[in-house]
């Protein structure tokens, strides 16, 4: 975050709203999903969920830091951490997508063969909270189950899943499923006895949930190189996004946001979204890494690491949310 302070700024510093910027010059969305924010608050009042207060105070108040290079590093702050706050949610996905890159990393030094996939895994589509929170739950249980399968479990080395819920636009339905970044060993590629087809896939997934019909079970392989594009890059974002897209349930329509908030509230009470496995759960204990869903959220990426003590010592900069102006200003 840097400051370019106009004569009008320094004369009235009560009317200077908050620029944020990483250093790649990406202004980071603050005023944006605190909107956002506040749309998700009117609903929870609406449906009279108690959390609306505690929601309506998700960062309010930004702490900065200044750092030498003229940008702020946020120092303090109080997030709510509801599984559909829009503010919550995108610094998760971040840290999410930071920590996991982190982790691929160090998984990747020790096993420099190991060859990765992305699988994604769903069943039928929910209608109500009660089925959702029905349908995650099997699936829980059955991805536990299915990576205990011999022929899986032969040459896997780990893995990370997260859950994510979409909204049917046309019949209102809910399609939860889960994306997987698997780690397998280089033979996992040789022989009918270690490879598994695409069709095999969704048998076994069939299997794993006890159901009499063919589930969604999508495979790819996916190869890592050193381009900041590369498809394990690509299949980490695609497991580390919301696990619920706002535009979903803050729609221009407040009767049907209202239904599908409420449904979501219900159908991902007490989830855990996002879990590791194998190996790659030892690295992201290794590298002390906090828990991604329910941890830190000020700490998001490396731009955000700790505050040094020293850095802890410099000028704080506060940025406080304006209710009725709608936007950050600095006090």
């Amino acid at each position: 975050m840097q400051f370019n302070n106009t004569r009008e700024d320094v004369e009235n510093q009560e009317t200077e709203i908050l620029h944020d910027y990483t250093k790649s010059g990406k202004e980071r969305p603050w005023k944006e999903k605190k909107l956002s924010n506040m749309s998700y608050v009117e609903i929870l009042t609406m449906l009279q969920i108690k959390k609306a207060k505690n929601v309506r105070e998700c960062g309010k108040v930004l702490e900065f830091k200044a750092q030498d290079d003229g940008y702020l590093k946020l120092y303090k702050t109080w997030f709510c951490k509801s599984k559909l706050c829009p503010v919550c949610n995108w610094r998760r996905a971040m840290k999410n997508s930071w920590q996991a890159q982190r982790v691929v990393e160090e998984v990747i030094k020790e096993k420099p063969k190991a060859r990765w996939l992305f699988l994604t895994l769903s069943n039928r589509n929910s209608i109500d909270g009660l089925s959702m929170d029905q349908s995650i739950r099997e699936m829980t249980k059955a991805f536990d189950k299915l990576v205990k399968y011999k022929k899986v479990n032969k040459n896997l080395i780990g893995f990370m899943r997260t859950t994510e819920v979409t909204v049917n636009k046309q019949d209102g339905s809910y399609n939860q499923h889960i994306h997987v970044l698997i780690c397998v060993e280089p033979t996992y590629f040789k022989g009918k006895e270690n490879y598994i087809e695409q069709a095999e896939w969704v048998q076994l997934w069939r299997r794993a949930l006890k159901i009499n019909y063919e589930p969604v079970a999508h495979v790819k392989a996916i190869k890592p190189n050193k381009k900041n594009d590369s498809a394990i890059v690509s299949a980490i974002k695609e497991t580390s996004k919301y696990s619920v897209k706002e535009s979903d349930y803050l729609t221009d329509d407040v009767e049907k946001n209202k239904e599908i908030i409420a449904d979501l509230e219900q159908g991902l009470h007490r989830k855990r979204m996002i879990a590791y496995g194998g190996l790659l759960k030892i690295m992201h204990k290794k590298l002390n890494l906090d828990d991604a869903e329910d941890g830190n959220l000020i700490q998001t990426s490396s731009e955000d690491e700790k505050i040094s003590e020293e850095e802890a010592k410099a000028n704080s900069i506060i940025a406080v949310w304006n209710f009725e102006k709608q936007n950050y200003f600095l006090k």
